[in-house]
């Protein structure tokens, strides 16, 4: 089985959201491949809401560089998958290849992240319908109007699929995955 797990991105995806998740692929052993619409460097952002603000204010982060294009991947070589969050999802969705590669995870019953606005992406693909996820609660009707099930928690596990609301969620729902992806290394490894 590849040691190889996706994490999707685009500009404007959270910072923190992608970050930590990479890194704590790594300590566990595996290569996170940063894919994207592009195989470019793509700028992040960091989203918070301020004390006194309704709203998430946006900051420049740290860039990544994409290591794969969205209509490169052949989705059989990767062991899981990532949907980060931040503005990204809200037009990356749309890219046919992406849908191509998330319908693949679904179908295959690959471990598969979602945090914040990544909810977007599995949504649009039509592969949330009566699973339960946790995303940012301003996301809740993208989850629920394409039938999944909002769950104002931490960690929600449904399956393969574990998610988190954003990125204060990552101490409780990213171990879980990375569990997850652990096991079903281990389980092929055995056979």
């Amino acid at each position: 089985m590849s040691n190889q797990v996706l994490i999707i991105v685009g500009d404007a995806t959270e910072t923190l959201d992608t970050m930590y998740p990479y890194y704590r692929l790594q300590e566990a052993g595996f290569t996170p491949v940063v894919a994207a619409p592009e195989k470019r460097q793509y700028q992040m952002v960091m989203h918070e809401i301020k004390p006194g603000w309704t709203i998430t204010k946006e900051w420049e982060g740290y860039t990544i560089q994409a290591d794969i294009a969205f209509s490169e991947i052949n989705p059989e070589e990767y062991a899981g998958i990532l949907f980060s969050g931040g503005r990204a999802p809200e037009y990356i969705r749309y890219d046919e290849h992406l849908v191509r590669v998330t319908k693949h995870f679904f179908k295959t019953n690959k471990p598969v992240a979602s945090v914040c606005h990544g909810v977007e992406i599995p949504a649009y693909a039509d592969c949330v319908k009566g699973r339960r996820m946790a995303t940012v609660p301003k996301c809740q009707f993208d989850l629920e109007v394409c039938g999944g099930i909002f769950v104002n928690e931490p960690c929600v596990i449904d399956g393969n699929l574990v998610s988190g609301r954003t990125f204060h969620d990552n101490g409780h729902y990213v171990g879980p995955w990375i569990e997850l992806l652990e096991n079903a290394r281990n389980s092929k490894s055995d056979s």
